[in-house]
């Protein structure tokens, strides 16, 4: 499966247009500790409640630590009927870099 992956620009860029919904999926520490502003954290005991509740057109970024398990968490979604999906390259470290004052919250 080819798994649809956006550099950290691009996803800046939707993020500020908005309509795109953030999906974090560290770990809880870590998301608390700091985040995407906006982004949702989804972990294996909340996957099933995402799923039930977010429509499959609804445009979602998956980012992780450095963009390695967001694109598992793309997949994932792809085979879960989700049409516009993409995987952040680089993950919340690339975001970081580019965007070092925000705290996320």
């Amino acid at each position: 499966m080819d798994i649809p992956e956006i550099d950290v620009e691009t996803a800046a860029a939707r993020h500020a247009a908005g309509g795109t919904l953030f999906m974090d999926v560290r770990d809880a520490g870590s998301f608390a500790a700091a985040h995407v502003p906006g982004a949702l954290h989804v972990s294996d005991a909340t996957i099933e409640a995402f799923l039930e509740e977010t429509p499959r057109e609804q445009p979602v970024v998956v980012y992780c630590y450095h963009g390695n398990a967001s694109r598992g968490g793309t997949a994932f979604l792809l085979q879960h009927g989700f049409t516009d999906v993409a995987s952040m390259a680089g993950g919340f470290e690339a975001w970081r870099g580019r965007h070092p004052e925000e705290r996320g919250g």
